[in-house]
C-alpha cells in the first residue's frame, strides 16, 4: 500500500527547520516596492505580482551568475537602518507563518553598507529587526528561532573582516559563517586564513559548495578548510557510481557533514533537471544528512511548504521522509547540543504528531 498523499494545509503546520535561506533573496514583493520608493531605486515593476514573477523568470535562466545578479534590486532596499529592521522584522514572521520552528538566516554585512551603515551597524541591526519578529511571533503563538549566519562574499577581499564579525558577535545572535558568491572559480581555500581564524574561536561555518562547481570545491570545503556543513552539496553525487561512494562522498555521509538541499532553486540554476530526479531523494536513500531548504523565497518563488509539496507530489516523499530531513536540519543547526536535542523532542517530533 502507498502512503496517503499528505495535503498542504497539513505540510503547512508541520514545524519546519531551515538552514539555507539567504535574507536578501527572501523579501516580500511590496516591501520592495515600498522601500525602493522611498530610496528612490528603480524597479522592473511596481506591481507586487508582476515583481514576484520577473523575480522567479529572472532567476530562472539556468545560469547562477544570472541568478545571483537578481539580488540588485532587493540589496538596493537594505542600505538603511529602516530597511533593514523591516526586512528582518517580516522575514522572522513570513518564516513563522510557515510552520517553521528554527532557521537560520544569512547575508553578508558588506553588501549593506553603501548607504552609510559600518559593518557593526548592519550586524546591530539585522539582530534588532530579528529579535522584534521573534518577539511578535512569540506572542502570535508561532514561536520561531533565528540565528544568523554572516557571510563573506567569495570574489571581494573582505572575507577576513567577516569572519571576525562572526567571531565579535558570536555571543549576540550570530551562530556561525560561511562565504556565498559565485563559486566557478572562486575556491574555498583561497579564503583559508578566515576559516582557521574561526576554527580557532570555535565559530562554527558552512561553504557553498558543488553546486556551481563540482567535486574539487566540496573536498576543498571540507578537507581543506573544515566545513561543518555544505551549502547544496548537489554534485558530490559525481563521486557516487551504483550506489558505490567515493571517498569523498563517503567521507561526508560518515561523519554526518549535512547537505543543505535546495530543490527548486537548483531547478533555476541548471542544478538538477526536475524535482522528481533531483539528487535529494538518492542522497537521502543513501543515508546521507539531507536537509532540505528554500535558498531564496523570493527569488524562487517558494517556501518551506512548498518544497515539502513538491517532493511529495513529485518524488513520493512520505511525512517520515519530511521528518528525517527536519531533524537532521537541528541535529545539524549551529547552537549547543542540548537545545537541539530540545527542539526536536520538544517541538519537532510532537509537532509531527499532532499534525499527522
Amino acid at each position: 500500500m502507498t502512503a496517503p498523499r499528505i495535503d498542504t494545509e497539513t505540510l503547512r503546520r508541520l514545524p519546519k527547520a531551515v538552514l539555507h535561506d539567504h535574507l536578501d533573496g527572501g523579501l516580500r514583493p511590496a516591501t520592495v516596492i515600498e522601500l525602493a520608493a522611498a530610496v528612490g531605486h528603480t524597479l522592473p515593476t511596481t506591481d507586487p505580482d508582476e515583481l514576484a514573477a520577473w523575480y522567479v523568470e529572472a532567476a530562472g535562466s539556468g545560469d547562477l551568475v544570472r541568478y545571483i545578479g537578481t539580488f540588485e534590486h532587493t540589496l538596493a532596499v537594505m542600505q538603511t537602518r529602516e530597511g533593514l529592521l523591516r526586512v528582518a522584522e517580516e522575514y522572522v514572521l513570513d518564516l513563522a507563518a510557515d510552520g517553521v520552528v528554527y532557521a537560520e538566516v544569512r547575508y553578508a554585512p558588506e553588501l549593506n553598507t553603501r548607504g552609510g551603515l559600518t559593518l557593526p551597524e548592519v550586524v546591530e541591526t539585522v539582530q534588532e529587526g530579528l529579535a522584534a519578529g521573534m518577539a511578535k511571533a512569540a506572542a502570535a503563538g508561532t514561536p520561531v528561532r533565528v540565528g544568523t549566519l554572516l557571510c563573506g562574499m567569495r570574489m571581494f577581499d573582505r572575507v577576513g573582516e567577516a569572519a571576525e564579525l562572526a567571531v565579535a558577535y558570536r555571543d549576540a545572535g550570530v551562530v556561525g559563517f560561511d562565504i556565498a558568491g559565485a563559486e566557478d572559480g572562486f575556491p574555498p581555500a583561497d579564503h583559508l586564513a578566515a576559516f582557521e581564524r574561526l576554527r580557532a574561536e570555535s565559530v562554527p561555518f558552512t561553504i557553498h559548495a558543488g553546486e556551481a562547481y563540482g567535486l574539487p570545491s566540496i573536498h576543498q570545503a571540507v578537507q581543506v578548510c573544515g566545513a561543518q556543513r555544505l551549502g547544496h552539496g548537489v554534485r558530490i553525487t559525481e563521486d557516487i557510481v551504483d550506489g558505490k561512494l567515493g571517498r569523498l562522498a563517503g567521507w561526508v555521509r560518515d561523519r554526518r557533514i549535512a547537505l543543505e538541499m535546495c530543490p527548486t532553486s537548483n531547478l533555476q540554476t541548471g542544478c538538477a533537471t526536475s524535482i522528481a530526479e533531483h539528487p535529494i531523494t538518492a542522497l537521502k536513500d543513501l543515508g546521507f544528512r539531507v536537509t532540505l531548504n528554500t535558498d531564496n523565497r523570493l527569488v524562487s518563488g517558494t517556501t518551506m511548504t512548498r518544497e515539502m509539496a513538491l517532493l511529495v507530489e513529485e518524488a513520493g516523499w512520505t511525512a517520515e521522509d519530511l521528518r528525517t530531513v527536519t531533524v537532521n536540519a537541528v541535529k545539524s543547526a549551529f547552537i549547543p547540543f542540548d537545545e537541539r536535542k530540545a527542539l526536536i523532542e520538544d517541538v519537532v517530533l510532537p509537532g509531527y504528531a499532532a499534525a499527522l
